[in-house]
């Protein structure tokens, strides 16, 4: 039987319990469905005070399609554990009928190693089971944690998956529960985490049935870019969440989670519902991860609220600008300086405290007593890639031996590194914006998707706006699919090696697997950038040049065995984006 409270479909060996929590209807069913349109028969739940109905329907088990009748509307359960026909189309009672093998692998988080993936792109076929075959490459290439882009259903045929609906349903489209539940087992066989990245700030607008229950799920009281907040001083919000969250984890075995924006959860509890789920999270058998997105930088979230780690992405932006030399947008808070760059490395993240033009107020406090793991590093993520007009990595952007030069400084830090899928052999494939909503919506999506860029320099024309794919064009999902067959051939097979060889290192060499803030420390000399990590008396440098060539003699860098760079060894001058890592002993 389910957990007091608990809403939605639940089988027992009795038939199936329905339960609803409404405050607006008095009169509430479940309606029984022949096929995905067809309703056969209809039952009532009894009230049991306090907006709760429920009922035990003995001729329903698994697999009975089924809606929600409230006073006089048909409505589908934001509850459902499988939506077989969408958002908008009848649940099905879901008992799983495959069972977890393997146990999540046992490493720390702060030896982690993130890739992050989109199920919809990440193979041509799209599907659960096709990212499952991918796993071997993924432990081959070194990394030891997936972060799944979210799966919790949302409308239509492809999509980014950030407006999601149904928080307890996978996406119907990558496949049945069942396939998602061996995606994650066979992880696990192969000593791989699996994190969901999952979306507990707003809900979609297409799809979202939870109004229909309950006003109370949400409040004015806090605006979202999205509008109202939801209400997590409201125990059947707070409820929809945290139930949510363990059925991912216990049901599927995922091991943590990605939360997206969390600077948009607003919570005026006692407890902060980050807090919570920190809190459950860690105290179950096998302690599980919590990261979050959130733009602030607020230490608090590690330290108060006991979260794992936050994405930082003052590292990224500051390493994008100083390669590309792009100041759009939020990228005019951060300047071609290596040493701003040195200072985001020790300091952990840039801004703690200092005004931010972008937010027109100050923004972050210091992070010093954060751990190292605390901060998610990347040089690429599906925002910063799929944000952009035309959807272009890094590596478009760039010259080959700059990406090199970036992916061996991501890879040397200590801090908890994320590589978006493709990254590792320079994908040639854009990763654009794409969604699949219904004419009106979809219309105004294509609008403002174009809109959005109006003040950027290169799209000031609105002629030149025309050129960013449409959101809505099928075509513009197929152009983001990755292209595996050209890891086989230069440069790609050249990048691919450079990053096992990275990944090697940072599991194997014995400073650069101790992923701790202590003994690193960053600085520059004019335009090169030199960072250092010592563990006992072993040390390791890291050089980059972000200028012109510069005479090696100059820098005159420390002694030692060259473990790896970018250019002959032999010259005598480090050319501009060259990097040496060199091995070497304190005195």
């Amino acid at each position: 039987m389910p957990a007091q409270n608990s809403l939605g479909a639940f089988p027992t060996e009795q038939g199936t319990l329905f339960r609803v929590w409404t405050t607006e209807a008095d009169r509430v069913a479940v309606v029984v469905f022949q096929d995905a349109e067809t309703p056969a028969s209809e039952h009532p739940l009894e009230a049991r005070g306090d907006g709760v109905f429920e009922t035990l329907l003995a001729e329903a088990g698994p697999g009975c399609l089924y809606k929600f009748r409230l006073g006089d509307t048909l409505v589908p359960d934001p509850y459902a554990r499988e939506l077989p026909f969408g958002v908008h189309g009848p649940a099905r009672v879901w008992q799983p009928n495959y069972r977890l093998r393997h146990p999540a692998p046992d490493f720390p988080a702060r030896d982690m190693v993130i890739y992050e993936l989109h199920i919809g792109t990440f193979t041509p076929e799209g599907t659960y089971v096709a990212a499952t075959e991918k796993l071997p490459y993924l432990k081959n290439l070194g990394v030891n944690t997936l972060e799944i882009m979210p799966v919790s259903s949302f409308p239509g045929e492809r999509g980014w998956g950030y407006d999601g609906v149904a928080h307890f349903a996978p996406y119907a489209p990558y496949g049945p529960p069942e396939d998602l539940m061996r995606l994650v087992d066979e992880a696990h066989a192969l000593g791989l985490k699996v994190l969901l990245d999952i979306v507990y700030n707003h809900f979609g607008p297409d799809g979202n049935y939870l109004w229909s229950y309950s006003g109370q799920y949400f409040t004015s009281k806090h605006k979202t870019p999205w509008g109202d907040a939801l209400d997590y001083t409201n125990p059947y919000m707070r409820r929809y969440v945290t139930d949510s969250a363990e059925h991912w984890l216990h049901t599927y075995g995922f091991d943590g989670f990605r939360l997206d924006a969390t600077n948009e959860i607003y919570d005026d509890s006692q407890t902060h519902v980050l807090a919570e789920l920190a809190q459950r999270l860690h105290a179950l058998q096998t302690p599980h991860v919590l990261i979050a997105e959130d733009a602030l930088n607020r230490p608090e979230l590690i330290t108060d609220y006991h979260l794992d780690g936050i994405w930082a992405d003052d590292f990224h932006h500051q390493v994008h600008v100083l390669l590309t030399g792009e100041n759009d947008g939020y990228y005019s808070a951060y300047n071609n300086s290596v040493a701003k760059l040195a200072e985001t490395i020790n300091g952990g993240w840039l801004f703690k405290g200092q005004f931010y033009p972008p937010l027109q107020a100050a923004r972050g406090q210091p992070a010093d007593a954060l751990e190292a793991r605390a901060f998610v590093y990347n040089i690429q993520n599906h925002d910063q890639v799929g944000n952009r007009p035309m959807g272009e990595r890094l590596n478009h952007l760039v010259d080959l031996e700059a990406y090199k030069a970036a992916s061996a400084l991501l890879l040397f830090l200590p801090m908890t590194p994320l590589i978006f899928m493709g990254q590792e052999f320079a994908a040639s494939s854009p990763f654009l914006y794409f969604s699949h909503h219904n004419e009106e919506l979809g219309r105004l999506v294509s609008e403002g998707r174009r809109e959005e860029f109006k003040d950027f320099r290169g799209f000031a024309d609105p002629t030149t706006r025309e050129q960013i794919p449409d959101p809505q064009d099928a075509a513009t999902f197929e152009r983001s699919r990755l292209i595996w067959d050209e890891i086989k051939a230069a440069p790609h097979a050249e990048v691919h090696a450079l990053y096992q060889e990275l990944l090697r290192l940072r599991r194997e060499d014995p400073v650069l697997s101790e992923h701790t803030r202590e003994g690193l420390s960053a600085r520059h000399h004019g335009d090169v950038l030199w960072v250092t990590r010592r563990a006992g008396n072993e040390e390791r440098h890291l050089l980059v040049n972000f200028g012109v060539e510069m005479m090696l003699g100059d820098l005159n860098p420390p002694r030692g065995e060259l473990l790896l760079s970018n250019f002959l060894e032999s010259d005598a001058a480090l050319p501009r984006h060259g990097f040496l890592l060199i091995a070497g002993r304190s005195s």
